[in-house]
């Protein structure tokens, strides 16, 4: 068993593999005891909270480790659950009812969330809790998993009231300890996602969100806590992210006592849910994940069970095929004999997948036009989908297709003929970002066009592939098919309706394998890799940038899930000119694939394509499924980054370097996680070293006579 209850002392004690989380009923009151590194089970009890008795103008009520706090008895830190009663106010008294345990997982009805695939591969604990006064009911659920170190957390909330009550946040919150923390979360923009951002703990409230109806570039759902003393491979680390893929807030509260609170939930800015009498709200859930041997530690847990308990379907274990996008070859410019000049080539050099990105459809020849019309433009491609993907299935390559589903232009038929579709206020003018407005997801009408729509395409012709884009956030963004009183609950219902279309054309199509894409990585979150199990980086194709977002991206995330390709110099978002070889070698990182006119390669670059091909088909497996290492923090060095990939036998080593300096010392790069007496071949190299070497002296790395030059490593252990 995973999860254990002391019925004398009122304990909950959930166990992983590496950590415990433990709880308490005190007074009819749900507290937090403690989350961190396992301990055994029993004779711990002594050792719990103790409630403070001294003299203060403070309540006692705001010391004691809540739960789930909320605003009653004098509590005056964040609130992780708030309502506005019927009567007008928001005080809730959450007490024990009773609980639950049972084997396996549950799915939350609407929404994604994590999965097992037999109930002897998980438990699961249920806590009622009930507001007496009020008649409000929250389900507390937490489930352990046998083989994967993460806990998941959700909360239902049930209104058993005559009254009409408001939700108007639903956090999940834990209480750690008062020490010294910094934080670490992941800052960006569009072009610059995911920035690892690490820094002292503030005594206060540090909050990060998104209120764009996306969990959006600027900040991603994710939130750690770590000691001063925490690196990649020791140390202590605090961690939680959303499995949900619209806006959301995340928060570090520090309290009189100097114990912080972490929270994660939706974002109250832009969000409230009336309930009836009878009606439910399923929250979206939450992941923790403790590690006590590092920041590598945390990656290794989450990357694991992101692969096999979020990601799901077809592909979740099939290595991703070597893809070939025309986008920044031809953007709107092209015909059929353009395409397949580019895909021919793609096929020699051993390509699996031609995608047809943007422009195949309507009259759409600049993005000012037909976002919504879903109809091959025969113009461009005589014969339509189904003549041009034969042509390329004949190559020996599957055919991929871009769509941006959520979207309408105000130049189409669809918006003609259904102007109220699109997220607006009545009065107010519908504001425009990159010449497209968004759909009402929330609306079923909606969701039944584009599940119809994107069916019809993908039955058309044998598509094997979908880019799913979605390239802008909202404003204005209010449906109006509700009411006034229900206005606030437009984007959690935008998300909602999204989740189902993802849910009918995933299961419709099973065998076609979705990237979602958001202006590049504006919605890289679990939710939206429940659906499809990759996701399009960043728009920003640069190397040199690259290297910086995916190596903040495996904070958390699979190398498995990052599309990562291969573009023309000089690059189309920075200028910036790196050599053919380094954007092939930092493409390796993630899915590997190309996003350029190959026809347009010299010779050199052309078998330089070859070679990195040839590479990826042998290596992606251990890159794809392996564990990996981050060796070298570009953050913090001089823009030199390093990071490895070892399935336990091959062990991949790949080194950036930023920028030559003159006269510069020799550096050795650390390896991690290799046998400290087994014997290592790097045959290209003709280099033969011990894993103790390796990891302890290290890695020599030439000596850079060029900007921007990589290198690659493939040891197998003997």
């Amino acid at each position: 068993m995973q999860i254990h209850f002391n019925e004398s002392t009122q304990v909950f004690h959930l166990q992983g593999k590496s950590f415990s989380y433990i709880m308490q009923v005190k007074d009819g009151l749900m507290l937090h005891l403690y989350w961190g590194r396992k301990i055994p089970l029993g004779h711990h009890e002594a050792l719990h909270f103790l409630p403070w008795e001294g003299a203060s103008f403070d309540s006692a009520h705001s010391r004691w480790p809540l739960e789930v706090p909320t605003q009653e008895k004098g509590f005056f830190g964040q609130q992780a659950l708030r309502v506005k009663n019927g009567g007008g106010d928001d005080v809730v008294s959450l007490r024990y009812k009773t609980h639950r345990i049972m084997d396996g997982k549950k799915g939350l009805p609407g929404l994604p969330s994590s999965y097992v695939e037999k109930d002897t591969d998980a438990q699961t604990l249920e806590i009622d809790l009930e507001d007496h006064v009020s008649g409000l009911l929250v389900t507390l659920r937490y489930t352990v998993f046998a083989e994967y170190d993460v806990l998941a957390r959700s909360m239902l909330i049930q209104n058993h009231s005559a009254d009409t009550v408001t939700l108007l946040d639903a956090q999940t919150a834990v209480r750690l300890p008062a020490d010294n923390y910094e934080i670490l979360h992941l800052k960006g923009g569009w072009a610059r996602e995911r920035h690892a951002k690490r820094f002292a703990m503030p005594e206060g409230n540090f909050a990060i969100k998104s209120r764009r109806g996306a969990s959006g570039h600027e900040n991603n759902p994710f939130l750690a806590l770590v000691h001063p003393e925490t690196t990649e491979s020791m140390g202590d680390v605090y961690a939680m992210t959303h499995v949900y893929s619209g806006s959301f807030s995340a928060f570090v509260d520090v309290g009189i006592d100097r114990a912080p609170y972490m929270m994660m939930g939706l974002c109250s800015d832009v969000f409230s849910w009336q309930m009836q009498n009878g009606d439910v709200f399923q929250a979206p859930e939450t992941l923790l994940c403790y590690a006590p041997d590092g920041l590598n530690g945390l990656s290794h847990r989450m990357h694991a069970f992101v692969r096999r308990c979020i990601c799901r379907g077809y592909w979740r274990d099939r290595p991703r095929p070597i893809l070939l996008n025309n986008w920044e070859a031809t953007y709107f410019d092209f015909n059929t004999e353009k395409l397949l000049k580019i895909a021919a080539l793609g096929a020699q050099i051993g390509c699996e997948l031609f995608v047809l990105d943007d422009g195949w459809f309507g009259k759409r020849n600049s993005d000012n036009c037909s976002l919504g019309d879903w109809v091959v433009n025969e113009d461009k491609l005589p014969g339509g989908l189904k003549a041009l993907a034969e042509k390329i299935n004949e190559m020996g390559l599957k055919m991929g297709l871009w769509f941006e589903p959520e979207m309408v232009s105000p130049d189409s038929d669809l918006y003609r003929a259904h102007p109220d579709w699109c997220l607006h206020v009545d009065g107010r003018e519908r504001t425009q970002a990159r010449q497209q407005l968004i759909l009402d997801l929330g609306r079923k009408e909606v969701q039944d066009h584009i599940i119809e729509s994107i069916s019809h395409v993908l039955e058309s012709a044998p598509i094997g592939y979908v880019k799913w884009d979605m390239n802008r956030n909202m404003m204005e963004g209010f449906s109006a098919a509700l009411p006034a009183q229900r206005k606030m609950e437009s984007q959690h219902r935008y998300i909602l309706g999204l989740y189902r279309v993802l849910e009918t054309i995933t299961a419709r199509f099973p065998e076609v394998l979705f990237e979602s894409c958001s202006g590049g990585g504006g919605r890289f979150d679990c939710g939206i890799l429940h659906y499809m199990p990759q996701t399009w980086t960043s728009d920003d194709t640069d190397a040199a940038e690259r290297v910086k977002i995916q190596y903040g991206t495996s904070l958390i995330y699979p190398c498995s899930s990052m599309g990562a390709h291969v573009s023309a110099v000089p690059n189309h978002q920075t200028g910036r000119i790196t050599p053919f070889h380094t954007r092939c070698n930092v493409a390796m990182g993630g899915n590997f694939g190309f996003e350029l006119d190959l026809n347009k390669l010299n010779e050199e670059d052309l078998q330089c394509a070859r070679n990195a091909v040839a590479m990826v088909k042998k290596l992606r497996t251990v890159m794809q499924q392996g564990d990996y290492y981050r060796l070298q923090n570009p953050f913090l060095s001089d823009g030199d980054a390093a990071w490895q990939f070892t399935d336990g036998r091959t062990v991949i080593v790949c080194f950036y370097r930023n920028q030559a300096q003159p006269n510069a010392s020799p550096r050795q790069v650390k390896l991690q996680g290799l046998e400290e007496d087994a014997v290592y071949v790097d045959t290209a190299h003709q280099m033969t070293c011990t894993g103790g070497a390796l990891m302890h002296i290290g890695l020599p790395v030439p000596y850079a006579w060029k900007d921007y030059d990589s290198w690659v490593y493939v040891f197998e252990k003997q």
